[in-house]
C-alpha cells in the first residue's frame, strides 16, 4: 500500500530533478528500501509533515546517487552528459531546483492548513492584496470589509503562514 501511494510521488520528484528514467527508478527503489528500514522505528508526529520528511529522504538519496557517479570507473554512457552532470554548476543548479521545489511544497501545505482555519472573507482579503496586488481600498470594495480590516486580515494570514511554514520545516522526530 505504501509503495503504491508514495512510489509514484518519489519517482515524480526524481524525474523533476532531471534524472533519467532508469536512474529515477533506481533512486526511487533505494528510497523505498531505506524507508522499509526506517519505518520500523519511525514514530509519526502529526504536527509535522510526513511528505516533507519523505521528500528530504528522496533528496538525500538523489544527491547520494549523483555523488556516487563521481567514483572512478563509472561510465555515464555519454561523456558529455556525464561531464555536465558532474560539474559543480550542474550540482548547484540541481540543489537550487530541489530547494525551490521543497519550498514551494512547504508553502503549498502551509497555505492549505491556514486556509482551513480562517474565514473565507479573511482569506479573500489576504489573496487580493498579497497575490493579486490590489490595494486595501480595492480589496475592500470587492469584499464586504473596511480598508483597515483588509490590512489586519492580510497581516494575520501572513503571520499564520510564517508560523505554519516554520512548523513544517522544523526537525522531524524519529
Amino acid at each position: 500500500e505504501f509503495v503504491d501511494q508514495y512510489g509514484p510521488k518519489i519517482m515524480g520528484w526524481c524525474q523533476k530533478w532531471h534524472l533519467q528514467e532508469a536512474d529515477a527508478q533506481d533512486v526511487t527503489q533505494n528510497v523505498l528500501l531505506k524507508l522499509a528500514e526506517k519505518l520500523r522505528d519511525f514514530s509519526y508526529d502529526p504536527t509535522r509533515s510526513f511528505r516533507a520528511w519523505l521528500k528530504t529522504v528522496a533528496q538525500n538519496a538523489c544527491s547520494d546517487f549523483l555523488h556516487g557517479r563521481q567514483k572512478p570507473g563509472l561510465g555515464s554512457g555519454d561523456s558529455l552528459v556525464g561531464q555536465f552532470l558532474l560539474n559543480a554548476e550542474a550540482r548547484k543548479d540541481l540543489l537550487q531546483h530541489l530547494e525551490q521545489e521543497f519550498d514551494r511544497e512547504i508553502l503549498e501545505e502551509a497555505t492549505l492548513r491556514v486556509r482551513l482555519r480562517i474565514a473565507p472573507q479573511t482569506w479573500q482579503a489576504f489573496w487580493l492584496t498579497a497575490y493579486e496586488g490590489l490595494s486595501g481600498a480595492e480589496a475592500a470594495a470587492r469584499i464586504p470589509m473596511q480598508v483597515a480590516q483588509v490590512y489586519v486580515a492580510k497581516r494575520r494570514v501572513q503571520k499564520m503562514l510564517q508560523v505554519e511554514v516554520a512548523r513544517l520545516e522544523g526537525p522531524i522526530t524519529q
